[in-house]
C-alpha cells in the first residue's frame, strides 16, 4: 500500500429475540427481549449477602427494576431526553423473565462493626483478608449445604470496603487498629531460608499471598468453589441515603435510576444462565482467543507470570483457561511471550473445548494479544492446530494514544469505525467516536484509535477490523452501545489481577461469567 486510505466499518448489528437485530443494547431489549427467551418466562434466582441495612437497601432497589423507570430530562427547562437514555420497562418486560419479588436466599449476619474494624486494621494484607472471610466463609458454608443454590449472589458492601479495599488504599493513622499479623511483608522472603521451629510466622506469611483488593481477592477465593457474584454498593443501590455533611447533595455522584437498572439487571441475567443478546451476521466456526498474563507477586524471578487465555465465541459466551506459569516476561522488551510447549499446551485446551461445543474443530482462530508473537510462541500454537483445518491468525491490538489525532469539521469527532489503513495487515481503528444512534459522542476528549495489526497468519484486514469493532459489543455486564477494546482485551487485565489475587487450588476452565 503506497499511502494510507480512509474507510468506514459498518456499525455491527446485534441479535435479539424473533431474530430480530439493531445497534444498540437497550434499543433490543426494551423492544424485542433476549436472543435465548423461550416461550416460557425463564425465573432469575439469587442471593444476597450483606449486612441487615444492605438487606433492606437491595430490597428497595429490587421493588423498583420491577417496574417502569423513566429517563432523567436533559436539563430543568428543557423536556428533551438525551438520545443514548433509554427507559427500563422493568426486569419481566426487558428480559422475559421472572424478578423474584425475595431473593431465594439471605445471609444478613454480617455485622457491620465488624467490618469495619476489619477494614481498619494497620497491615493491609490482613484488613483484606479478614474481611472477605466474613463472605467467603459464610458463601461456602452456604452451597455446601444447599442442593439447589442460587444462579448467583449479590454480594452489597458498605461504602467503607469500596473506599479502604482497593490497593493503594490507605486509613487515617488515628483509626488503624493493631491486627494479629506481627510478620511484616518484607520478612517473608526469609522465612524459605530460616524456617521458624513451630511454624507460627509461617501460619502468618499466608495473608501475604492475598491480594489488597477486595473485590479481586472475594472473585479468586470463590473461583474453587464455582460461585458466581455480583459485587455491589449500597451508595449504586440508594444514593439518596447518603448525603454530604450538612447538606441535600448526594455523597457520591451516581448515574440515573434508569441506567443503573440497566446495567445491573443486563448482568444479573447473564450470571444467572442467560444470553441477553449475540453478535448478528458472524462467519460460522469463527472463534476468538485474548491473551491474559499477569506477573506473580513475590517471586523470586521477576519474569515469572502467569498466563491464560479467555475464548469467546459468537453467541458472546466465553470460558477462561488458566494457563502455565512461567518465565513468561521479558523484561527488555516488557513483553510477555510462552515457549512452545506451553503455547501448545494453551491452544489445546481451547480447541478442546471449542469440540466439547461444536461437532467440528474452528474454520477460524483468531488470537488476539497486545503484544506480538514470538516465533517460538507462534510455533507452538501453530503445532496445536495442525491436523485440524483451522487456519490460526495472530492479531496485535495496541492502544495507539499516542501517536494518531484524526479530526473532522464540525462539532463532533470521528465517527466510530472510522479506520486508516497504512498497509495490508496493519490499520488504526476508531472504536469510539461519534455514534449517530446515540446522536452524540459520549467520550470527554478527541477519541484515541487502536492500532490493529496482522502479525501471524493470514486473514482480511478489513474482516479482522470489523471483528473487534464486534468485539467490543458483548459485555454484558454493562449493556453500554460499546466499549473502547474487544473483550478479548478489554479484561485481560482484570482476568489476571483474579487469578493472582489468592492462591487457586485447581485449574479453573470456567465461564466469563465467574470473573466480571
Amino acid at each position: 500500500m503506497s499511502e494510507p486510505r480512509l474507510i468506514h466499518i459498518p456499525e455491527p448489528k446485534l441479535r435479539f429475540r424473533f431474530g430480530q437485530m439493531v445497534d444498540y443494547p437497550r434499543d433490543g431489549l426494551y423492544l424485542f427481549g433476549p436472543v435465548d427467551a423461550a416461550e416460557q418466562p425463564r425465573q432469575v434466582r439469587f442471593g444476597v449477602i450483606g449486612t441487615s441495612q444492605s438487606l433492606r437497601r437491595f430490597n428497595e432497589w429490587a421493588a423498583q427494576v420491577s417496574n417502569f423507570i423513566d429517563v432523567p430530562e436533559r436539563g430543568r427547562m428543557s423536556k428533551a431526553i438525551e438520545a443514548h437514555h433509554v427507559a427500563f420497562p422493568g426486569f419481566n418486560e426487558a428480559f422475559f423473565a421472572i424478578w423474584p419479588k425475595t431473593p431465594s436466599r439471605t445471609i444478613t449476619d454480617i455485622d457491620e462493626q465488624d467490618l469495619f474494624e476489619a477494614m481498619h486494621i494497620t497491615n493491609r494484607h490482613e484488613a483484606i483478608k479478614t474481611a472477605v472471610d466474613a463472605f467467603v466463609d459464610r458463601l461456602v458454608a452456604d452451597r455446601l449445604r444447599d442442593e439447589d443454590p442460587p444462579d448467583f449472589w449479590f454480594v452489597v458492601i458498605p461504602e467503607f470496603i469500596y473506599e479502604l479495599g482497593r490497593p493503594k488504599s490507605t486509613v487515617a493513622v488515628a483509626d488503624r487498629i493493631v491486627g494479629k499479623i506481627i510478620l511484616k511483608e518484607n520478612q517473608v522472603a526469609d522465612l524459605k531460608i530460616n524456617p521458624t521451629l513451630f511454624g507460627e510466622a509461617e501460619a502468618d506469611a499466608e495473608v501475604y499471598k492475598y491480594a489488597k483488593n477486595f473485590r479481586r481477592q472475594l472473585k479468586a477465593r470463590l473461583l474453587d468453589h464455582q460461585i458466581v457474584t455480583q459485587i455491589v454498593r449500597e451508595t449504586t443501590l440508594t444514593p439518596h441515603e447518603f448525603l454530604k455533611a450538612n447538606s441535600t447533595d448526594l455523597k457520591r455522584r451516581v448515574e440515573d435510576p434508569a441506567t443503573i437498572a440497566w446495567k445491573l439487571c443486563t448482568a444479573s441475567y447473564y450470571k444467572s444462565g442467560g444470553r441477553p443478546w449475540q453478535l448478528a451476521n458472524v462467519r460460522p466456526g469463527v472463534c476468538y482467543v485474548g491473551l491474559v498474563y499477569k506477573e506473580q507477586p513475590k517471586q523470586d524471578d521477576p519474569q515469572h507470570a502467569c498466563c491464560a487465555a479467555q475464548m469467546f465465541l459468537s453467541d458472546g459466551e466465553g470460558v477462561v483457561f488458566r494457563g502455565a506459569l512461567g518465565p513468561w516476561y521479558q523484561p527488555d522488551t516488557k513483553q510477555f511471550h510462552l515457549d512452545r510447549p506451553a503455547a501448545r499446551s494453551l491452544v489445546s485446551m481451547v480447541l478442546h473445548e471449542y469440540r466439547l461445543q461444536h461437532p467440528n474443530h474452528p474454520a477460524e482462530l483468531f488470537i488476539h494479544a497486545k503484544s506480538s508473537f514470538s516465533d517460538d510462541e507462534w510455533g507452538g500454537f501453530v503445532e496445536a492446530c495442525e491436523g485440524t483445518g483451522t487456519n490460526i491468525v495472530g492479531v496485535q491490538i495496541a492502544d495507539a494514544w499516542d501517536q494518531l489525532k484524526l479530526y473532522r469539521p464540525g462539532s463532533y469527532p470521528t465517527i466510530r469505525g472510522t479506520a486508516m489503513l497504512t498497509s495490508k495487515r496493519s490499520a488504526f481503528l476508531w472504536t469510539s467516536g461519534f455514534v449517530p444512534r446515540l446522536d452524540t459522542y459520549m467520550g470527554p476528549d478527541t477519541p484515541n484509535p487502536l492500532q490493529v495489526s496482522v502479525r501471524r497468519g493470514d486473514a482480511e484486514l478489513e474482516t479482522v477490523l470489523a471483528d473487534v469493532l464486534s468485539l467490543g459489543k458483548i459485555n454484558f455486564n454493562t449493556c453500554l452501545f460499546n466499549d473502547r477494546e474487544p473483550v478479548t482485551i478489554r479484561f485481560a487485565d482484570a482476568i489476571g489481577d483474579i487469578l493472582v489475587s489468592a492462591p487457586v487450588l485447581s485449574e479453573p476452565r470456567l465461564p466469563f461469567k465467574f470473573y466480571i
